[in-house]
Parts: structure tokens; C-alpha cells; sequence
């Protein structure tokens, strides 16, 4: 029991960021967590933390030893569970990543509903729109709207994502709509969050890059969002997120052949596939289930979404 005990200190200490911290955290002074860390290095023969001053940092070996420590604690967290309860019920504090506007449309709306079904579970969503780092943030899983690349973290397909050229009918009135896509690039301002920049789009000819230009540059996809309503430009948004406006009138498509690369999709994204604990596999069921590949934020679009299943079909 001891080097369990050592592993969730270990453990702790990655996730509170600090020795210090983990220490409040267990009722253990600084001193007890360094000298158990030192103990678990000791045992395995090799260095896992790189200690400063001011901050630790895991070490290769300690990164690799980390994701299959907290794979073995959730293990016995539910094995805990089974025993006490005769069964592996879904308890403990779920800590959740997702992009700020997607958190705010799409998760905390339905969050009431998930922790009605499950009362023994309480969230901790972080939204931001970054990349944050799973395993040593300490997330249980990660939200994420992207074209997935290869990864030692586990991925499951929610939704897919669909993202369209949209501009206001204000700013199509006075500038004229694009024929082409370089007319879009040559007369038009495109606007784009910094980390959206540049625009890889799928269309008759394949793939085609743009360029943004626009008067405001932002690191905020909600500053994009409010600049195309209030006219500002054109800009490369999914259905999710301006699809009332679609439906309102208030935007406007702008080259229907064009879209975003099909490849793009929502996805819950998590550590290990092994010894998954259940809070995080009830919470990803949940999405999955609200979501589906039909998600309820495209009903009603078929007008615009008709090309691009056209276009998958042939």
C-alpha cells in the first residue's frame, strides 16, 4: 500500500503543479511529499520530477510513468466503489477542457441534465481555446474541434463539424458577393482568429488556401463571431455556432461550394482507453448521445448544407 500511496502523491504533485501544493491538498507537509517522491524515484531508478525554485516538471520517464499511475488509481477508485456500493458507480470530481464558445453553447446548457443522472459526479469545466496539455493539466479529457493528427492520447468522434463562409447581409450589399475564390481574397476582408489564419478550403478544385485580411485581428473566435454580424467581413464559421443566424437571415452563405475540410470534427479526447474511469466514460456517452452524427444544431439547415453531402456523394 505504501507504493500506492507514493504513486497518488506523485500523482498530486503533477496535478496541483507544486510539492506544496499537493501537500495542503493531503494533509502532508512539503517535506513528507518531497521525501515520498524521492522514495518512489529511488525504488524505480530513475529521475521523474526536474525540481526549481519556482516550479517542477516531469520528466520524460516521469511523463510516461504519470499516464499509467493515474490509469491505475482511477482502477482502484472504482474497484473502492464496487465494493462499497456493489457496483462501479460513476462518483468524483470530472474535470473537463473545451473550447470557451462550444463550452458555453453546447456543454453548460446540458449540464443540469448530465448531473441530474449522475449525482455522485461534480464537473470542473475549464473552457479556453487552446491546446492545453491533458495529462499534465490533470484533465480527465479534452473537448476539441480539429483535424486530429496522430497522438498516444485516445479520441472519439462526437459530431461532425461543419464550417461555411458566412458574411452579413449589410456588408454583401455594399461590397457585392464573391464569385470566386479570388475575389474573396483580392476584394473582400476575411476575418479570422489568429490560430484560424490561414483558411484551407475544399471545393470544385480542391483544396484552396486564403489568406485573412481584415482591419481587426483578434485571438478571440467570439470577436470574429460578433465582427461578421455587425458587417465588418466575411468569415469561416461552423454551423454550431452561428446557426440561428443562418436561420434568421442575419447571415448569409457566401460560395456554397466552398467549405472547411470534412476531415474536421468534435471530438472528447482522454489519456488512455485502459481502466477508463467511469465518470469519464458516462460523461462521454452523454455528449456522444446528445450530439450523434446528425447534431441537433444543424436541424433546419439543409439549404445550406445540401452541397457539401452532394459533394461527399459523388
Amino acid at each position: 500500500m505504501s507504493n500506492l500511496t507514493d504513486m497518488e502523491i506523485f500523482a498530486r504533485v503533477v496535478s496541483a503543479g507544486s510539492m506544496s501544493a499537493a501537500g495542503r491538498e493531503m494533509n502532508l507537509s512539503p517535506a513528507v511529499v518531497s521525501k515520498r517522491i524521492r522514495r518512489l524515484e529511488d525504488k524505480l531508478g530513475t529521475r521523474l520530477l526536474q525540481r526549481t525554485t519556482r516550479q517542477i516538471a516531469m520528466t520524460e520517464a516521469g511523463q510516461g510513468f504519470y499516464e499509467r499511475v493515474i490509469a491505475i488509481l482511477a482502477s482502484v477508485e472504482e474497484a473502492e466503489t464496487f465494493v462499497s456500493r456493489g457496483s462501479a458507480q460513476a462518483r468524483g470530481v470530472l474535470k473537463v477542457a473545451a473550447p470557451t464558445s462550444f463550452g458555453r453553447l453546447h456543454i453548460a446548457p446540458h449540464l443540469g441534465q448530465f448531473l441530474a443522472a449522475n449525482p455522485d459526479i461534480s464537473v470542473s469545466l475549464d473552457l479556453d481555446d487552446g491546446f492545453v496539455d491533458i495529462v499534465g493539466d490533470g484533465y480527465d479529457l479534452a473537448i476539441r474541434i480539429a483535424e486530429l493528427s496522430d497522438s498516444s492520447l485516445v479520441a472519439r468522434r462526437l459530431a461532425p463539424v461543419h464550417r461555411i463562409l458566412v458574411a452579413s447581409p449589410d456588408y454583401l450589399d455594399q461590397l457585392g458577393e464573391p464569385q470566386t475564390i479570388d475575389e474573396l481574397a483580392d476584394n473582400h476582408l476575411c476575418l479570422a482568429a489568429a490560430n484560424q489564419d490561414p483558411w484551407r478550403l475544399v471545393g470544385p478544385d480542391g483544396i484552396q488556401t486564403v489568406r485573412t485580411q481584415a482591419p481587426v485581428r483578434t485571438n478571440s473566435s467570439e470577436v470574429v463571431r460578433e465582427c461578421v454580424l455587425s458587417g465588418v467581413g466575411v468569415a469561416l464559421r461552423s454551423t454550431w455556432d452561428i446557426g440561428p443566424e443562418l436561420r434568421e437571415g442575419r447571415l448569409r452563405l457566401v460560395l456554397p461550394q466552398y467549405r472547411a475540410s470534412k476531415d474536421v470534427g468534435l471530438y472528447a479526447v482522454y489519456p488512455s482507453r485502459r481502466f477508463l474511469p467511469a465518470k469519464v466514460r458516462v460523461f462521454i456517452d452523454f455528449l456522444a448521445n446528445l450530439y450523434g452524427p446528425s447534431p441537433y444544431w444543424d436541424a433546419g439547415l439543409d439549404t445550406w448544407l445540401t452541397p457539401q453531402r452532394e459533394a461527399r456523394a459523388g
